[in-house]
């Protein structure tokens, strides 16, 4: 990933047109220069009142008039194990796309996540899928050993390798997240900087910016501690800590 700071914001950019006077219909536009594909429209939908249970007052990202669930995939771990969108039915769990070899973006983004880790140690059912844009080198040994160095101990933090072509498809159409191929950038990779959080149900799920519209991604660069970077960006990890939280608790 290149290593300007222009590329630390790829979602966020939410244009509120009014319909008819009283009708506000958010759309959101992703920049492919920032790093995620575009979106056709995205809308959200509060369904707390019309489940079962209690839900939390997360949006759920609604893509042309359906909540967005994760798509099916199946890839082996860090550990050579089979994992698909299965093995996370039930739980919690923050959705990134990295490679080992990234020299910028990516080892800010796993202390993030391993930050993450330590926080909802106590949490079976809170869980994190990696999946590596560069599948030729990161194999299963490769991948196992990065873990080993990050200090990755959760049982449900799969790092994934597989087909390339399967991977990106993942990416950028099932998550909309942008991955790709760039001898141009250093590592020779770029990709999106951002975290999905998906519910117990398989749905993306987010909270309100502050016009009522959904952030869909948070941040993952910035830690904690930095708070806002140079360029002025806010940290979003602290509320990705507390909306996780939310989703630990629906049913």
């Amino acid at each position: 990933m290149s290593a300007k700071k222009t590329n630390y914001s790829y979602i966020g950019i939410a244009f509120i047109l009014l319909v008819f006077g009283i009708i506000f219909v958010p759309r959101i536009v992703d920049r492919i220069k920032g790093g995620d594909v575009t979106r056709t429209e995205s809308r959200t939908k509060d369904v707390s009142t019309d489940a079962k249970g209690y839900v939390s007052d997360l949006l759920f990202l609604e893509i042309n008039g359906e909540a967005k669930k994760v798509p099916p995939f199946s890839f082996t771990n860090h550990d050579g194990k089979t994992i698909t969108n299965k093995d996370y039915e039930g739980k919690v769990y923050v959705v990134e796309f990295f490679f080992t070899t990234c020299p910028t973006i990516c080892p800010r983004m796993n202390r993030n996540l391993v930050q993450i880790q330590n926080t909802f140690a106590d949490f079976e059912d809170f869980g994190v899928a990696s999946f590596t844009i560069n599948p030729d080198f990161d194999t299963q040994e490769v991948l196992k050993s990065y873990a080993d160095n990050y200090g990755i101990t959760n049982p449900n933090w799969h790092l994934m390798t597989g087909d390339q072509e399967e991977i990106y498809a993942l990416a950028n159409i099932g998550f909309n997240i942008y991955a790709g191929e760039n001898p141009n950038v250093e590592g020779g990779f770029e990709h999106s900087g951002n975290f999905a959080l998906i519910d117990k149900n398989g749905f993306i799920r987010s909270r309100k910016d502050d016009f009522g519209n959904p952030k869909i991604y948070y941040k993952g660069i910035i830690s904690e501690e930095e708070k806002v970077d140079e360029d002025g960006e806010t940290e979003e990890i602290s509320i990705l800590k507390e909306d996780i939280a939310k989703l630990l608790k629906e049913d």
